[in-house]
């Protein structure tokens, strides 16, 4: 059953992922085991393909799609609204930068893989992430940047982190088009993403899972 049921979220099959998930509660199997043994797993293979180029933004879609199905039938079981979240992410791109389909795919791969996130938008100044970090909190800041115009402006936010005393509180993670590990090892990353499914796999090892 648990091996279907993973099957079915890798491969988009939304209506099976949402049966087989009613069907393995009703034999008896708990709902934080399926999203931490099946479900989570699922979407870190999505990300694994995509970043090898097996799959491409429909592929990744569907299995959103399927993974939120099985979801929808687990969370009202989870007792009193326990968290099923494995660390938080707040994530946005970076001021004088509207582009926006990389960083939502960041967030799609991020959500189905256990991380609550935060998609704060596009052009987004530094003063407006320093305030979404004091508000949530969280364990990550993704930062984007599709244009080599707005690159710097990855280097200004992370010095405005330092600036308001809270680089220390967070890891920061960098990405877009025009960035590189040397890009972000020169302004103080703690990490670069070159597609959607490293950034997930990045966050990941960043929260210790």
């Amino acid at each position: 059953m648990s091996s279907i049921l993973n099957e079915a979220i890798v491969s988009g099959d939304w209506d099976s992922a949402a049966e087989l998930t009613r069907q393995a509660v009703e034999s008896g199997a708990d709902p934080r085991k399926i999203i931490d043994e099946e479900l989570r797993p699922a979407m870190v293979v999505v990300g694994e393909r995509f970043s090898s180029g097996q799959y491409f933004l429909p592929d990744m879609l569907m299995a959103a799609r399927a993974m939120n199905n099985a979801l929808d039938v687990l969370q009202p079981l989870l007792a009193g609204g326990e968290s099923t979240r494995i660390g938080k992410v707040v994530i946005g791109t970076v001021r004088g930068d509207v582009h926006d389909i990389g960083k939502n795919m960041v967030c799609m791969l991020l959500k189905g893989t256990g991380f609550d996130v935060v998609d704060v938008g596009t052009d987004v100044s530094e003063e407006r992430f320093i305030e979404e970090v004091r508000k949530h909190n969280p364990d990550i800041l993704g930062l984007s940047a599709l244009l080599t115009t707005t690159m710097p402006l990855l280097g200004s936010t992370i010095k405005a982190l330092n600036e308001a005393g809270l680089r220390s509180a967070v890891k920061v993670v960098v990405g877009g088009a025009p960035v590189s590990q040397q890009f972000a090892d020169l302004i103080g990353a703690d990490g670069y993403g070159d597609d959607a499914g490293g950034a997930v796999s990045l966050c990941r090892r960043l929260v210790g899972r």
